[in-house]
């Protein structure tokens, strides 16, 4: 059986935003375990107007392209007025069958750990017929990251392991849907 394809998905897109430093972070813990192909998505390279403004066809293209060729998700989620950004709730408007029937994790981060905008994301991801695994990375603004670098504490890679153990068992068992 061939590598899963898991996209790691930078929820956010505005100027200094630290969701590359913790995507990167993911990325190097996730390519360390060598098993599945690990790579970012940054819904900012995809350009994405607001949904239903302009005709966005060829980013709507690029967009779904992009997120069939993946087997499942981890998103990198930051707590914006106790929810996700507008950015990441249009991209994830985006698309739909290209979301169905695989798995994500996600890896929070804001003042309480992000967890309100994880459960958010959740209710969202239902939806779009995404299974969200339960074990979850929250990341404190108090205490992992320092003057806006990212500096994780060691106790996390305990849970982001095991996110990325679930990610991977349910996109392999959901795969066999998409068949």
């Amino acid at each position: 059986m061939s590598k899963l394809n898991i996209g790691i998905i930078l929820g956010s897109t505005r100027d200094g935003r630290v969701s590359p430093q913790v995507g990167e972070w993911v990325k190097r813990i996730a390519d360390g375990r060598g098993d599945a192909n690990y790579e970012i998505v940054d819904i900012k390279d995809y350009k994405l107007p607001l949904l239903g403004e302009e005709d966005a066809t060829e980013q709507a293209t690029a967009w779904n392209t992009k997120l069939a060729g993946l087997d499942g998700f981890v998103f990198i989620v930051q707590e914006y007025n106790h929810s996700i950004t507008g950015a990441l709730k249009n991209a994830l408007d985006f698309a739909r069958e290209a979301w169905n029937n695989k798995a994500a994790g996600i890896v929070s981060y804001g003042s309480v750990g992000g967890a309100r905008a994880a459960e958010h994301l959740r209710g969202i991801l239902g939806e779009l017929s995404v299974a969200d695994v339960r074990v979850h990375p929250a990341l404190s603004l108090f205490t992992d990251f320092e003057n806006g670098t990212f500096k994780p504490a060691d106790l996390h890679l305990t849970n982001l392991n095991g996110m990325l153990d679930q990610v991977l068992a349910w996109s392999g068992a959901l795969k066999t849907l998409r068949q």
